[in-house]
């Protein structure tokens, strides 16, 4: 891959995730930069079936335009009794322009009407999984890598937790006996989808190098 000397682009609008490669890629001496420092750059219409052909196409879209590499992150929440609803068009779940907590009321909703008005009294109300495909693409050699990363988890009605963005308040870990959003940065980087998917895309970057 060109060197960039010393910046990463990541193709997102979300703060959210801009955070967090920040802080994945910081301990690298890695600057990362996203689409709110190229306010020119064209709009992606993120049409792909799959998180994987999103996360390429935004990754070819604007590196194309930059002339340099560029790291693209797709990644969405799959719930087993929505059939993997709302996937794909997880940011926009509420329409287009929808903030997390539009996404959330409507997720919750749908989880609810399910339900057919029975009170069970359990706040967990679905496994699920959330799912990230990143893609780094050099439009110099027109290479790409591309890793994908899962977390296993459950829908709780009861949403908790003030850290994260997106559904991180209602996905609750067994494991941790708390949802993605009680987490600190760092245990969430340990564990989470996106970044999972960061440690397999830098292995099959080193193994590049070898």
């Amino acid at each position: 891959m060109k060197s960039t000397g010393g910046i990463l682009i990541v193709a997102t609008k979300n703060q959210g995730k801009v955070r967090e490669f920040q802080h994945a890629f910081s301990p690298l001496g890695l600057t990362v930069k996203s689409m709110f420092d190229y306010p020119d750059l064209p709009d992606v219409v993120e049409d792909g079936a799959t998180f994987a052909e999103n996360a390429l196409k935004k990754a070819k879209t604007v590196g194309d335009a930059l002339g340099l590499p560029v790291l693209a992150d797709d990644s969405g929440l799959c719930v087993d009794v929505l059939d993997g609803r709302p996937g794909v068009y997880s940011a926009r779940y509420a329409g287009e322009g929808a903030e997390d907590g539009d996404n959330n009321l409507k997720l919750l909703g749908e989880l609810e009407e399910l339900k057919q008005g029975e009170d069970t009294g359990q706040p967990l109300l679905s496994t699920a999984r959330f799912v990230c495909a990143l893609s780094l693409y050099d439009p110099a050699s027109g290479r790409e890598l591309s890793a994908e990363g899962h977390v296993e988890g459950w829908i709780t009605s009861e949403p908790a937790g003030g850290g994260g963005f997106g559904y991180d308040p209602l996905f609750y870990l067994p494991d941790y006996g708390k949802t993605m959003a009680e987490l600190t940065l760092e245990e969430k980087q340990g564990i989470s989808h996106r970044g999972i998917a960061l440690r397999l895309l830098t292995e099959k970057l080193s193994a590049e190098g070898r």
